[in-house]
C-alpha cells in the first residue's frame, strides 16, 4: 500500500490536545474516516477556529503527524459520546497560515471559495500539495 496524506479539520483547541494524547480523530469522533488511515499515512490538521465555542478566526495549518497503529479504536468519554481514534507521531511543528499557500495548493480548486474544501472535516490531499504544507511547517526558521 503506498502512503496517503489527509487533512483533518478540527479547532485549534482541539488539535493541542490531541498532539498532547498523541491521537487524532475526525468529524466528531466517526468511524468512517479514522478507517480510511493506514499506518504510515500523515495527517496535516487544518483549523479555522481557534476553539470549536468562539468565532475568533484562526486559518493556519496546526499540525502534522504519521499514523503509528493499524487499527481505529474507540474510546468512552462519558455522555454516551464514544469516538474513533488513531495514535499518531506528530512532529515538532509551526503553525501555518493558510493564505499564503492558497494560490499553489492543487486541492483548492476554488481560490475564491477556498474554504468550501474543509467542509467535511477530513479529506485526501496530493503529495505535491502535502509537501508545500510540510515544507513550511518544518522548515528552519523559529516558529
Amino acid at each position: 500500500m503506498s502512503t496517503k496524506f489527509w487533512i483533518g479539520v478540527a479547532s485549534k483547541e482541539h488539535v493541542e490536545n490531541g498532539v498532547k494524547l498523541g491521537i487524532c480523530q475526525f468529524c466528531h469522533g466517526k468511524i468512517g474516516p479514522a478507517k480510511r488511515l493506514q499506518k504510515g499515512d500523515f495527517v496535516i490538521y487544518y483549523s479555522s477556529k481557534v476553539s470549536m465555542e468562539s468565532n475568533e478566526l484562526y486559518q493556519k495549518f496546526t499540525a502534522i503527524g504519521e499514523v503509528i497503529d493499524d487499527v481505529p479504536y474507540q474510546v468512552d468519554m462519558g455522555s454516551d459520546f464514544k469516538p474513533y481514534r488513531r495514535n499518531i507521531k506528530y512532529l515538532n511543528a509551526c503553525d501555518v497560515d493558510i493564505k499564503p499557500l492558497i494560490p499553489i495548493l492543487s486541492f483548492i480548486k476554488n481560490k475564491t471559495s477556498w474554504g468550501y474544501v474543509f467542509r467535511y472535516g477530513f479529506l485526501e490531499i496530493d503529495r505535491e500539495s502535502f509537501e508545500i504544507i510540510e515544507t513550511r511547517m518544518l522548515g528552519r526558521k523559529p516558529c
